[in-house]
């Protein structure tokens, strides 16, 4: 009979509809309590760790948005695996007794590569990402058929938890393109998802972003009296009210201090939004971490290429490593008193793991990328990222100075960090986030090799260059004002630390990019801190994992390890430098380093 419940239980349609003030549960008032958490930004082990955290600060509902490019990394090819398994987290975020509110956009920003889309819409140089570009629209259409089929089964009307689902995202920040908007909600429609929709802008962008007769939400907006009038301006005088996106905390970029809130400014704030009865989503409650080559970038016309951080701690009420903070108690004794009559919040679990510092390892193997350069794709031309087919990682363009003519060389449109090589030594460090793309090359003589090696930073995510996103050396380079032609392109996309060839660990002299392998052993698993004191930059792995970016500007100096990817017996770190080298030993540390920038 039990079991009977059980089934009834999950099986159970319920209804969620916009009344004049309030959303609607089966009819009765229903106040929103959400926070953001990003199924791909927390190791799948932990999804309901981190859940039974949110019920405790008093949650009722997760926030996500759903990532095109983790789900497509190729065309016509899906993956719905590990951290990518969208409806699993959806699954577990029920069984915590929890709602979602989807945002599968495809657009998401989110600090995120591309802000979402996948880099192989970029192989068409002509195509229009978020707008009615018929290629644009038909690759946008099949990957919302494939995850309709993962995720319109589990909306709250069909027996799930999903409650809504938003249309594009933040769209007046990028244009107004109202037809373009009705394509989504056909597609979305199509898609399976026939419950709820709605959109979301900011305050000054509502105008342009909102689809006549869906529920506009408002981000970034926490005065109760301007959230209303907002929403009854663009919803036919009514509400309900939902605040899409509350920022009790923000993100973190590479060369700028970190980021914090005020946890009682904020914890007044949600206390005048609760008393006004609006619906709230808390971005980030927990952000977790940016890993792979999954890091965005910011840019407009009047800030400079700007990328972010690995770490996405955001200063949230969980930290990265899903710790409470004094932030998350003064947020919880806040919503405890907005609970119903009757109801009372769980007690915060205790944390299963102590974050420790494991043993210093010694490096037993270097393996130089000059050293592993496989065959390269020869051209007249250096060609781009999406051109040889490769998204993330770098490219190491070659090619042979015939004449003994120095002067200045310039790489037009550098995408996005460059170390260049005279003759195997480095003579220079080109960075876009400071508009560097040019070098006085001295001492060539004939014959001479010339060697660039290219990163993706992190294609920009927000703002009007979303469009020009293209990687490597997407235009041409120049010495001395001439055309330099006759290029070999070694791909290295750094999708595992598997296939390099290592040599012993010894005294180098030249400053070279290298891969530096160790092993160490442990008789249990703990959480814990890749200290990167002493690297320059570049990407870490543990036992296969890409742990994401570091680089010694800060102000992130650590990688958070999560206990999940650490084993008993035997692990393996590997760690990629692409500016320092000569490293004998990598350490760990119990605690992150999040705010400390680079003494210029």
């Amino acid at each position: 009979m039990a079991c009977n419940t059980i089934i009834l239980a999950q099986t159970a349609t319920h209804t969620f509809a916009l009344g004049d003030k309030d959303f609607l549960l089966d009819g009765k008032p229903f106040q929103m309590i959400s926070g953001e958490m990003h199924y791909t930004r927390i190791p799948k082990e932990y999804w309901h760790e981190r859940m039974k955290m949110a019920k405790a600060m008093g949650l009722n509902t997760i926030g996500t948005y759903v990532f095109w490019n983790a789900h497509g990394p190729a065309q016509g090819k899906y993956n719905f695996e590990g951290e990518n398994d969208i409806a699993g987290f959806v699954r577990a975020a029920k069984e915590e007794g929890l709602y979602v509110v989807l945002r599968p956009s495809p657009y998401v920003c989110a600090e995120w590569e591309f802000g979402g889309y996948p880099w192989w819409l970029l192989k068409d140089r002509n195509m229009k990402v978020r707008s009615k570009d018929p290629a644009f629209i038909n690759a946008y259409r099949n990957y919302m058929m494939e995850i309709g089929k993962q995720l319109a089964p589990l909306q709250v009307n069909h027996g799930g938890n999903i409650l809504m689902v938003q249309i594009e995202n933040e769209y007046g920040s990028y244009s107004n393109d109202k037809e373009y908007l009705a394509q989504n909600e056909k597609i979305f429609r199509d898609a399976g998802f026939d419950g709820l929709l709605f959109t979301c802008d900011g305050p000054g962008q509502m105008p342009a972003g909102y689809l006549p007769g869906f529920l506009p939400a408002v981000n970034g907006e926490d005065n109760p009296a301007k959230v209303k009038e907002l929403i009854n301006k663009y919803h036919d005088g009514k509400g309900p009210y939902y605040i899409a996106e509350w920022y009790p905390g923000w993100f973190d970029s590479w060369g700028k201090a970190h980021s914090r809130s005020n946890a009682d400014e904020d914890a007044k704030k949600l206390d005048e939004v609760l008393s006004a009865g609006i619906s709230i989503n808390m971005y980030m409650f927990h952000g977790g971490t940016t890993r792979d080559f999954m890091n965005g970038a910011n840019m407009n016309r009047k800030e400079p290429y700007s990328p972010q951080t690995s770490s996405y701690d955001y200063d949230a009420p969980l930290n990265e490593a899903g710790d409470p903070t004094p932030k998350f108690y003064k947020l919880r004794e806040v919503i405890a008193k907005h609970l119903p009559a009757g109801q009372t919040l769980p007690d915060v679990p205790q944390k299963r793991r102590r974050t420790y510092a494991l043993e210093v390892t010694k490096v037993t193997g270097v393996a130089n990328l000059f050293n592993n350069l496989g065959t390269p794709v020869e051209s007249e031309k250096p060609m781009s990222f999406e051109d040889l087919d490769q998204g993330y990682g770098l490219v190491l363009y070659r090619t042979t100075l015939a004449n003994a003519t120095g002067g200045l060389l310039k790489i037009k449109e550098m995408r996005d960090y460059a170390t260049v090589y005279l003759n195997g030594k480095r003579v220079a460090v080109l960075d876009r986030r400071l508009a560097q793309d040019s070098v006085q090359l001295d001492g060539v003589t004939a014959n001479s090799v010339l060697d660039i090696l290219v990163e993706n930073n992190g294609r920009i995510n927000y703002g009007p260059f979303l469009t020009d996103n293209r990687q490597g050396i997407t235009e041409k380079v120049t010495l001395a004002d001439k055309e330099l032609l006759g290029w070999k392109m070694y791909k290295f996309p750094l999708t595992t630390p598997a296939g390099f060839k290592y040599v012993p660990a010894q005294n180098e002299g030249e400053q070279y990019p290298a891969l530096y392998r160790s092993t160490f052993s442990l008789k249990g698993v703990v959480d814990t801190y890749l200290d990167m004191h002493g690297f320059g930059k570049g990407v870490a792995f543990i036992n296969g994992h890409n742990l994401g970016k570091y680089w010694n500007i800060g102000p992130q100096q650590t990688l958070f390890v999560p206990a999940a990817w650490l084993k008993r017996g035997t692990n393996e770190v590997v760690i990629f430098d692409e500016l320092n080298s000569g490293h004998k030993q990598i350490s760990t540390i119990d605690h992150p380093v999040l705010d400390e920038l680079m003494k210029k």
